[in-house]
C-alpha cells in the first residue's frame, strides 16, 4: 500500500512539474541510484550494483536526449560532454568495482542539482570588475539550459 502511495505521489509530481523541476527530479534520481551503487559495492551485491549503475546511466541518457543542440549551442554541447563523461565514470566504477568514480559522479550531479536550485530569471549581476559572481553563474546556466532543452 505504501509503495502505491509513493508511486502516485511521484507520478503527480512528475505530471505537474515544469521542465526545470523535471530536470531536478532526474538529477535527484541519478544521485540516489549512484548512492545505491556505492552501497551495493560496499556490500558486495554485484547484481544490485549493476542495476543501480544502469539506472543512473539511463537517467543520464535521458538528460542527454532532452538537449536541444540546435538552440543550445555551447551550453548544450558542454552538458552533452559532461553527461557522456559521467556515463564513462559509471562504467569504470562497474567494470573495475571501485568506489571513487561513483563518488565523483555523485559530487558532479549534486553540483548540477545545486545549479538548478533557483534558475535566474534575468541577466546575472556583475561585480565592480564586470565579472559574474560564481554563485550567480550556476543559476544563469540553469536558466539558459531551460531555454535550450526540449520540454519533457
Amino acid at each position: 500500500m505504501i509503495y502505491n502511495q509513493f508511486d502516485a505521489y511521484l507520478e503527480g509530481e512528475v505530471l505537474s512539474a515544469d521542465p526545470v523541476q523535471l530536470v531536478r527530479i532526474l538529477y535527484r534520481a541519478a544521485i540516489e541510484a549512484t548512492g545505491q551503487a556505492r552501497q551495493c559495492l560496499r556490500e558486495g551485491d554485484i547484481a544490485g550494483r549493476g542495476r543501480a549503475i544502469a539506472k543512473a546511466s539511463a537517467i543520464l541518457n535521458e538528460l542527454n536526449l532532452s538537449l536541444n543542440h540546435e538552440a543550445g549551442g555551447e551550453v548544450s554541447r558542454n552538458l552533452a560532454e559532461l553527461y557522456d563523461y559521467l556515463q564513462r565514470r559509471l562504467m569504470t566504477a562497474n567494470f573495475e568495482q571501485v568506489e571513487p568514480p561513483l563518488i565523483e559522479v555523485e559530487n558532479l550531479l549534486s553540483t548540477l542539482l545545486d545549479g538548478w536550485a533557483h534558475p535566474a530569471e534575468s541577466e546575472p549581476e556583475t561585480d565592480s570588475a564586470g565579472m559574474v559572481p560564481e554563485a550567480l553563474f550556476a543559476s544563469a546556466a540553469a536558466a539558459e539550459y531551460q531555454a535550450v532543452c526540449y520540454s519533457f
